[in-house]
């Protein structure tokens, strides 16, 4: 049986404007009556839906995982969570960041639950995804929050510092969507939200390991996205630009001027957590793949898209000419 439907687009060109009409065949195999095949692209049709219900009325329960959430983007989220009745699993590298968010969480209306947990060591991963379940009988929405940054001229960076980042930004969000499938497969819903970067999407000079760990997070995003697209379970990945949080506390750098430059970029940022957390939140009841919070983020990622080779040119040369920095204010660094 062949199905036939018609999707209209709008050309724009000098003078003039065209509309065209674009016939999309979708052949269906189907073994049995033209009534199946007919049931089969009526579900088609259902998830190409593209404005569909509220993603999060099918998580009654409202249990929340979210790592790295003892600071930052983390705990405002945990915050968020909370003031919509949420339980919220607070993991944090540090006890007490941790403990202090699950007391914030508690005082808007949630209930919370703290975790020690390094992210980059699977067995305390997947302790933490064991003892939610027997805690709360499930969870709903796992969050893969944790991360750090290390910058620099790439052959300066130490192999050490390029583990260590890896280890957390990338092999973090492994463990954690590892840990957690098998929970949301089993109980037949979950939402699965990947915080990555637009340094993922246009990879900026001298962030050369923070840049290769939040791509692969963004790739890792994708893939599943189509791996559980039938299993009843939603991805959204992060892809936020410069926004004002203490992610520089933990940084590490081969040169001062990087870390000013950095301090810069956050300290001009007009967006806050606040900002990031609640248009995570929509992305999430949309089920959306990415979550481009920022205009310069969106920009970003049209202007790569469609003009690769000029976009990186462009950069290339405000980098090389020292533009960047001038407008920053940071003074030039010794060669």
């Amino acid at each position: 049986m062949i199905i036939r439907f018609e999707t209209p687009f709008t050309q724009t060109g000098p003078g003039k404007v065209r509309r065209l009409t674009v016939n999309i065949r979708l052949v269906c195999f189907c073994r049995g009556s033209v009534n199946k095949c007919g049931q089969s692209f009526s579900s088609f049709n259902n998830f190409m839906e593209l404005n569909p219900e509220n993603n999060m009325k099918k998580f009654p329960s409202k249990r929340v995982v979210i790592t790295g959430a003892g600071s930052g983007l983390g705990r405002t989220l945990a915050i968020d969570f909370s003031k919509r009745g949420w339980r919220v699993g607070v993991s944090d590298i540090i006890i007490k960041r941790a403990e202090e968010t699950v007391e914030m969480v508690n005082a808007k209306g949630g209930q919370g639950l703290s975790f020690h947990c390094d992210v980059a060591k699977w067995d305390q991963v997947s302790s933490m995804a064991e003892a939610v379940v027997s805690e709360w009988g499930g969870v709903d929405i796992v969050v893969n929050n944790a991360g750090v940054p290390a910058i620099g001229v790439m052959e300066k960076i130490s192999l050490e510092d390029w583990q260590w980042i890896i280890d957390i930004n990338l092999m973090g969000v492994i463990h954690g969507c590892k840990a957690f499938i098998p929970i949301f497969k089993k109980q037949g819903a979950g939402h699965i939200v990947n915080i990555a970067s637009s340094a993922g999407i246009a990879s900026l000079a001298e962030m050369a390991p923070y840049n290769v760990t939040k791509a692969g997070v963004i790739s890792l995003s994708e893939t599943l996205k189509m791996e559980l697209f039938g299993e009843n379970i939603g991805v959204t990945v992060v892809c936020p630009t410069f926004f004002k949080t203490n992610l520089m506390d933990q940084a590490r750098y081969t040169d001062q001027s990087q870390l000013d430059r950095a301090d810069a970029l956050f300290e001009k940022a007009k967006s806050t957590a606040e900002d990031v957390s609640l248009h995570i939140i929509r992305c999430i009841e949309k089920n959306r793949l990415y979550a481009l919070t920022q205009i310069d983020a969106r920009l970003t990622w049209k202007m790569k898209r469609y003009f690769p080779e000029k976009f990186f040119q462009l950069m290339g040369f405000l980098f090389s000419r020292g533009y960047m920095d001038k407008f920053l204010g940071i003074q030039p660094k010794e060669k």
